[in-house]
């Protein structure tokens, strides 16, 4: 069930960040208001710049300092919105997340956090770590036997990972083959409103 601040943050900022908010039901409901709501389409240049910032910060669920991080970093590079796409991707927790080990990004951070993960055969605890092409990420042996994992198994063996991402769903490991790809048509994010935002 989706707590009544998450729900009032997904009528402001779109269904794409929570994943809770990406049903059937809150698309009914949000057609019901949507004659009504029209404060989105009054926005100045700036409310939709922070609207876009906020929108980023709240689906990966990180902190101002640590977007604002991200987006130093990105702008420069030939290409900021890839890299700052691939900085936010390759996180360890949306890693996880992606995969299907955990249902939101949430519970990954969670998952990272109380030791559940290995990288590189190593215990990682850190949710920001950046994974790099190459690496391999697995549930530590001694937690696949935990009701995190085994009631949630058929889940996690029926979820699509993305093309970066091989996974092996049922001995819970997998490899990074590439780089995220980004693209502007089918990304929920205009990044470039996020670096206008920062640039002001």
């Amino acid at each position: 069930m989706l707590s009544k601040p998450k729900y009032k943050i997904c009528k402001r900022l779109g269904n794409g960040v929570y994943e809770k908010c990406q049903t059937e039901k809150f698309a009914l409901s949000e057609s019901r208001v949507k004659k009504t709501f029209k404060r989105r389409k009054n926005l100045s240049d700036f409310g939709r710049q922070l609207l876009e910032k906020q929108k980023v910060r709240y689906a990966y669920g990180i902190t101002e300092k640590q977007l604002r991080k991200y987006v130093d970093s990105a702008v420069r590079t030939k290409d900021p919105a890839l890299e700052l796409f691939k900085a936010l991707e390759t996180r360890l927790d949306n890693t996880i997340y992606r995969l299907g080990f955990a249902p939101t990004r949430r519970a990954a951070r969670q998952m990272v956090s109380h030791g559940h993960v290995t990288v590189n055969d190593k215990k990682m605890t850190v949710p920001s770590h950046i994974v790099k092409t190459g690496d391999t990420i697995s549930v530590r042996e001694a937690s696949k036997t935990k009701p995190l994992f085994v009631g949630n198994m058929d889940t996690i063996t029926k979820h699509v990972v993305p093309k970066w991402l091989s996974v092996d769903s049922k001995k819970l490991t997998s490899s990074i083959k590439s780089v995220p790809e980004y693209s502007a048509i089918d990304s929920i994010f205009d990044f470039p409103a996020v670096f206008e935002f920062y640039s002001r």
